[in-house]
């Protein structure tokens, strides 16, 4: 048996809420949370953080809370991306932005970045260089190399690796000096892949907005004119599903669950999709199909992105998530649980630290149900669990999400762990 290393964790072991499931192996390392105001800055460090693109992705947020981070605490951020949505966002947070094709795979591309990096790590005095996605990691890395500046990565989701090409390239992620992962999920993959070092690991979780993600501060005329405009009756009970429309998300099995639904008997329920098809593919298309072959059209709605999520999860009766591939920390599921919802997940859409489910916590202490990723006669049956309750259990499932994620999930401790990290590293390149 293998010995797990002491860990202290910016939200408890989910483990300990029933020590009978306890199994001995080893985790990544995490600092200990206490206030980021205690946090020992060693001097104002210049971080270079490169990301593919700033749109809607789990990296493209994650780089606007690093960046928020860092010049809340006296650093300086610049980040080098290719842009998009949230480039107004990166920059009212305090960050020098700087455009470059940093999402293309082109090789000869790729070494060009390389040397843009270069250039400016040396003529910006740069101490970290951070990256947050595999093309740009793969620029960075060599660019890193060549200045002798540590090199950090962040993990959002784990990576397909369908064939040594792929793994190759995905594996420019493990080659961090410091590998973030934002979930335990995350981190056992990367170690288990790459045989990383659980001491070059560290698991840091993205935060939310306790402010803006608030059932209290969402108005029932917001509420109302959302199921208005998805076209849902007074009683009618809204299955919410947020996230972009790719494949690994799995919305092709949601939709077989939903013909299974209506197969039993179901009634009054309908099927939000609300997320961009941000990368254009023909999964959109083949969705729709699949929603026209199963004469299902009546009771799915492919809604685009919400213009008030806030009023959407409020609007939900259930927020799902049916990911085929590990999602580390879905924002949604975390947005969705801070709006007090329930929330269904696959086994690979959030990891046991996420949703507090069976048979992994009690069923007075769980925040959402799990069903096994793929199996979409499984998601219905979770479906029609959840729907079976009696409205004050499921209040009551989703007002402990709710404290779930406002005590584990807070913008504080996150800081103080990423500021920790940064710290160390930093540390490690001071002289002598």
């Amino acid at each position: 048996m293998v010995s797990r290393p002491s860990v202290a964790r910016a939200y408890p072991d989910p483990d300990e809420f029933d020590a009978s499931r306890k199994e001995e192996k080893p985790r990544a390392s995490k600092a200990s949370v206490t206030s980021p105001n205690s946090t020992q800055k060693i001097y104002s460090l210049t971080a270079l953080i490169v990301v593919p693109s700033l749109d809607v992705g789990a990296a493209d947020i994650g780089v606007v809370e690093l960046v928020r981070i860092l010049s809340t605490a006296g650093h300086r951020p610049i980040v080098l991306s290719r842009g998009g949505r949230l480039e107004s966002a990166v920059m009212a947070a305090g960050a020098e932005f700087i455009r470059a094709d940093m999402a293309s795979k082109n090789p000869v591309v790729l070494l060009r970045n390389a040397a843009m990096i270069t250039r400016l790590i040396r003529t910006r005095r740069c101490d970290i260089v951070h990256a947050h996605g595999r093309a740009p990691a793969w620029s960075a890395y060599l660019a890193a190399r060549i200045t002798r500046v540590p090199f950090v990565t962040s993990w959002y989701k784990g990576f397909r690796e369908q064939n040594i090409f792929k793994r190759l390239y995905n594996g420019v992620m493990a080659r961090g000096d410091r590998v973030i992962a934002v979930s335990d999920q995350i981190a056992e993959l990367i170690n288990e892949r790459y045989a990383t070092p659980w001491a070059r690991i560290t698991v840091v979780p993205t935060s939310v907005d306790a402010d803006r993600f608030d059932p209290a501060g969402v108005s029932l005329e917001r509420i109302e004119a959302m199921r208005h405009a998805w076209g849902a009756g007074r009683e009618t009970k809204i299955i919410l599903v947020a996230g972009r429309l790719i494949r690994r998300k799995g919305h092709h099995l949601i939709v077989r669950a939903i013909e299974r639904l209506r197969q039993r008997g179901l009634k009054d329920f309908i099927c939000v999709f609300t997320g961009e098809n941000s990368h254009r593919t023909h999964y959109a298309g083949e969705l729709w199909d699949l929603v026209l072959a199963t004469n299902t059209a009546d009771v799915v709605r492919l809604a685009g992105p919400a213009d008030d999520l806030p009023a959407a999860y409020a609007a939900a009766a259930v927020v799902v998530s049916a990911a085929t591939q590990p999602e580390g920390l879905q924002h949604a599921i975390l947005e969705a649980q801070a709006m007090a919802r329930p929330v269904i997940v696959s086994d690979l859409g959030a990891g046991p630290e996420v949703v507090l489910a069976p048979p992994a916590v009690s069923e007075d202490r769980m925040t959402g149900l799990r069903f096994s990723a793929g199996d979409d006669s499984a998601l219905a049956a979770t479906l029609i669990r959840v729907f079976s309750m009696p409205d004050p259990a499921r209040r009551a499932m989703g007002m402990r999400g709710r404290q779930w994620v406002l005590g584990h999930f807070n913008a504080p401790a996150v800081a103080d762990l990423t500021l920790r990290l940064y710290a160390d590293v930093a540390m490690r390149r001071l002289p002598a």
